[in-house]
């Protein structure tokens, strides 16, 4: 079984870039913060998906009026 924390072409340990700062960090179990090269970067990643800088794109969410008009409907019998 080979260890995921190295590069199975070298036998190096596996480098990622932080996705906040770009910074090499070595992936192993040595580094709580992991894929972050520190806490700082890894709450700046947290607050940028808190206030929704970071998004998945895809079709936007019902709000709870549009699905309570949408169940009322439904529940008409159709699709007015």
């Amino acid at each position: 079984m080979t260890d995921s924390s190295h590069d199975a072409s070298n036998g190096r340990p596996l480098e990622v870039a932080c996705p906040q700062c770009r910074t090499k960090v070595v992936w192993s179990q040595d580094n709580p913060y992991r894929p972050f090269c520190s806490k700082r970067c890894r709450l700046l990643d947290l607050g940028a998906w808190a206030d929704e800088s970071h998004r998945i794109a895809g079709e936007p969410a019902m709000d709870e009026a549009d699905l309570d008009a949408l169940i009322d409907r439904l529940e008409r019998g159709g699709n007015q």
